[in-house]
């Protein structure tokens, strides 16, 4: 008798948890991944679908605040804190099928004005190298249009910004007095690098394009830059070849902080 009315309330707490969240208006939960245990049971997905709840399981803990911020809706820890004004609306969730895998489909998210909406990209390929490639293909392309809508701003490319640079502060170094001068100077030395590098990772004569696109930046040709496809110095402004301001301000600054870090550098303590 004892084991039966275990059996009968155990059913009953689950058909009043089903029920509790269907009255909240929710047909849908996303329940995250457990590490410990399994996060539900066959049983509790038997009592939701009986009111006909639908249930997305093993939804990665990385990925819960994303989904929340996509669906405005509010990530809880107990199915006592659902509350009709936590809940997402969409107008359609449903299970799609691309080959062999499936995937939750999830259109019509109805959001607030002030937040943005989210589209996903789904990339298919015939291996795993292919795959990771097109994703950080268009990963790099996200994050030039970041940087646009950050810093509305376009430069040549082709090393043309590093040599501007590099020449202005080395005029500067010569007007400079003692250990500044010598330190602005060797700072524009190393800006070199940039071209020197694009220069041999083309197959082209680093010495000779670096000494041409020095000459010609010194003459006032700002916008020349090493055309890899033509294999000399050209107008690189002409040839379209762009990037964002900010990835070259960026750059510029995290590689000046790293090196203030190392020469603020006393002693080197060694330690097993």
């Amino acid at each position: 008798f004892f084991f039966f009315f275990f059996f009968f309330f155990f059913f009953f707490c689950l058909w009043s948890l089903g029920v509790s969240v269907q009255a909240t208006g929710a047909n849908v939960l996303l329940i995250q991944k457990s590490i410990l245990r399994d996060a539900v049971t066959d049983l509790s997905l038997h009592f939701l679908a009986k009111v006909k709840i639908m249930a997305v399981t093993d939804i990665e803990r990385d990925e819960i605040e994303f989904i929340s911020k996509t669906l405005d809706c509010v990530p809880i820890a107990s199915p006592e804190a659902l509350s009709a004004d936590k809940l997402g609306k969409a107008e359609l969730v449903e299970e799609v099928s691309f080959g062999t895998e499936k995937v939750i489909k999830v259109t019509g998210v109805s959001t607030s004005p002030d937040k943005p909406k989210t589209v996903s990209v789904l990339l298919r390929g015939s291996s795993q190298m292919v795959l990771d490639e097109a994703e950080r293909s268009i990963h790099d392309a996200m994050c030039v249009v970041r940087c646009l809508v950050k810093k509305r701003a376009m430069i040549p490319g082709g090393a043309a910004p590093e040599m501007e640079v590099s020449v202005q502060l080395a005029k500067l170094a010569k007007q400079l007095p003692g250990h500044q001068g010598f330190c602005v100077g060797k700072y524009a030395k190393a800006l070199e690098v940039v071209p020197y590098t694009l220069a041999e990772n083309a197959g082209l004569n680093p010495i000779e394009i670096v000494t041409e696109l020095r000459k010609l930046h010194a003459e006032g040709f700002q916008r020349y830059g090493i055309n890899v496809k033509k294999g000399t110095v050209t107008d690189i402004g002409e040839e379209q070849v762009v990037m964002p301001l900010l990835v070259f301000t960026s750059a510029l600054s995290l590689a000046t902080e790293a090196v203030r870090m190392i020469l603020k550098i006393d002693d080197i303590v060694m330690t097993r």
